[in-house]
């Protein structure tokens, strides 16, 4: 089935219609169509979470291999462009913790593994490092290949330009509207603030080579339900 794709004055009048902000400079498509879809969300009338049996019966839905049970959600890889401007964004903005750096010259490309954790609790060693940051849940693992930083042509899709497909990573901040306040004095750009349409309370802001990160939290969220 062919899929009608709206364009931008189109989806710029159902944002008005919808009461989402403007802002400049003037959001992408890309950017209206997430607010649109959090604002319909929001103001639809529609039942939008299932009791726990309700979720377990959802078509496609399975109940958890035992064999599984051990396994752990590792990381998520980003590609970048420049290290240096990622990694000052991952740690002094978002707060996370350089563990790991792994090399690989025959390939010419670097992995960066960061996350949240207490500088007492990585291994001194470096094989016992490697093997304990690969047992950690949750790590954010930069993939850089060598010259893109000085490549004007290098560029990373963030996944929700077209064609649309990776959407974002979140993170769960005690007050949604202090860390945005915090944000914005560090320069960082925005695709929503807390405020912006509709659905109040969560925001989404950009990494340096455009990624999307959701800023939320767990109770302005409830209201979701």
């Amino acid at each position: 089935m062919h899929r009608t794709v709206a364009k931008p004055v189109v989806l710029a009048a159902l944002a008005c219609r919808a009461g989402i902000a403007h802002t400049h400079p003037s959001p992408s498509p890309a950017q209206l169509r997430v607010r649109l879809g959090l604002a319909a969300a929001r103001a639809s009338n529609l039942k939008t979470m299932a009791s726990k049996a309700e979720l377990e019966a959802i078509p496609g839905v399975s109940k958890p291999d035992p064999a599984t049970q051990d396994y752990i959600f590792q990381q998520t890889m980003y590609r970048i462009k420049d290290p240096k401007r990622s990694l000052d964004f991952y740690t002094r903005i978002i707060g996370f913790r350089l563990i790991e750096k792994l090399d690989f010259p025959d390939s010419k490309f670097s992995l960066y593994f960061l996350g949240y954790h207490d500088a007492s609790e990585i291994p001194e060693e470096r094989k016992e490092r490697v093997n304990w940051m690969f047992q950690q849940p949750a790590t954010l693992e930069l993939t850089h290949n060598w010259g893109t930083e000085s490549d004007p042509d290098a560029k990373m899709h963030n996944g929700n330009d077209e064609p649309q497909g990776y959407g974002h990573i979140g993170f769960h901040v005690p007050d949604v509207n202090k860390a945005c306040e915090r944000f914005e004095k560090l320069g960082v750009e925005f695709v929503k603030k807390p405020d912006a349409g509709t659905m109040k309370g969560l925001a989404f802001i950009k990494d340096p080579d455009g990624y999307w990160i959701e800023i939320l939290n767990g109770q302005n969220s409830q209201k979701l339900v």
